[in-house]
């Protein structure tokens, strides 16, 4: 069956073993999910509630509202410079948006190119009735386009590109982009740009969509999320923009899969990206303010080398204990109660590396990083 073809979630193991820790009255010190400790801020808490008071709990268009679609247009056009109208749109969680992409590519057996480190999309390649190619990133992470041209074969459909990085923290120059997407475009392979740290940027980077290079979207599938941008994790809120026929596609598996997602959400949606920028400005403050915190705390670490960190609330330090990743997780969480990821599940590159979310307070991010230089102490 097709669902035996994939594993669980590459990181369940640990937090079931947190899960167990806690029902066993535990406390365990977690840097290992990216869930921001911020609440969704109130203004948009509050727009969704009266959007319920006034009705707005009944079936919508699968493409999501009129009014979340124009937010979606407008908010794209002037901040990541992608023309789009709105049979480009559709509202739909990113999570799914990459598998239902996927499925929409090719009807028949197809290869899509994914990072070596990168986020878990295999899953949802097979799913999609795919087979998954890892393309190796640079020594330091960024984007070697020579690499990926290497695995392109008749078969592939499309290529997934995640900037800002989950799990690396790096970012994609505009030079690199723009030569895969002449290479991608001049082939008909489709991209696929996982945009959803789009926000969380630092050092003075500039976030560059792919989708920007187009005059009009044709081969590339911009994905957004407003899971980490507002810290909304929990209200599963995102956007696809992408060549009109594609999205048609999407809405299709929207029909059948979900219906629809609830209009409260999506007028909410709507006021976060009209009115939301105040909000992005204050939580990347604080962002950069934690990874100031986690910098000087690994600094104290000799066993751990992290590189830079230009985006996104993780960093992939490099450590130097003769364990393998994952087993090295699983003896931290057991010595010191202390949760982070192991490298090995984000691609074969990431071995010898953990994934160090910084999205908890400075507190939780200090306490953390204390057991975790015990455990290098010790080990």
């Amino acid at each position: 069956m097709l669902l035996d073809k994939i594993s669980e979630s590459p990181s369940l193991e640990l937090v079931n073993l947190v899960l167990k820790l806690n029902a066993m009255g535990k406390s365990v010190v977690s840097l290992a999910i990216g869930d921001p400790s911020f609440g969704t801020p109130r203004e948009i808490i509050e727009v969704a509630y009266k959007s319920m008071l006034r009705g707005d709990t009944h079936y919508i268009h699968s493409y999501g509202t009129v009014d979340v679609r124009r937010a979606i247009k407008a908010k794209v056009e002037r901040k990541n410079g992608i023309r789009a109208g709105l049979e480009n749109t559709i509202f739909m969680t990113t999570k799914m948006a990459v598998y239902a992409a996927l499925a929409s590519v090719s009807a028949t057996p197809f290869e899509a190119l994914l990072p070596d480190p990168g986020y878990f999309y295999s899953e949802p390649v097979i799913l999609a009735g795919g087979r998954p190619v890892y393309y190796r990133l640079s020594d330091s992470f960024g984007l070697d386009v020579d690499e990926v041209k290497k695995k392109v074969g008749p078969r592939t459909k499309a290529i997934i590109v995640n900037t800002p990085s989950n799990p690396t923290g790096r970012m994609f120059g505009k030079s690199e982009l723009r030569e895969l997407y002449e290479f991608c475009a001049g082939r008909g392979v489709f991209i696929l740009s996982d945009e959803a740290y789009e926000d969380i940027v630092f050092a003075h980077k500039r976030h560059i969509s792919v989708g920007s290079l187009e005059k009009r979207p044709e081969v590339v599938i911009s994905l957004y999320s407003l899971s980490k941008s507002y810290s909304m994790t929990g209200w599963r809120a995102g956007y696809t923009v992408g060549p009109e026929r594609l999205i048609s596609l999407m809405n299709k598996f929207m029909e059948n899969a979900v219906t629809c997602f609830p209009p409260f959400i999506e007028r909410a949606s709507a006021y976060a990206l009209e009115n939301g920028e105040k909000f992005i400005q204050g939580f990347r403050k604080e962002y950069r303010r934690r990874k100031e915190v986690l910098d000087d705390e690994m600094s104290r670490i000799p066993q751990l080398e992290g590189g830079e960190v230009e985006g996104a609330f993780y960093s992939f330090p490099r450590y130097t204990a003769r364990l393998r990743s994952q087993a090295l997780c699983k003896s931290l969480l057991r010595s010191q109660n202390v949760a982070v990821l192991p490298g090995a599940v984000f691609g074969p590159s990431g071995e010898r590396h953990l994934r160090i979310c910084f999205a908890s307070s400075e507190e939780t991010i200090r306490t953390a990083m204390q057991g975790v230089r015990k455990f290098f102490a010790e080990n």
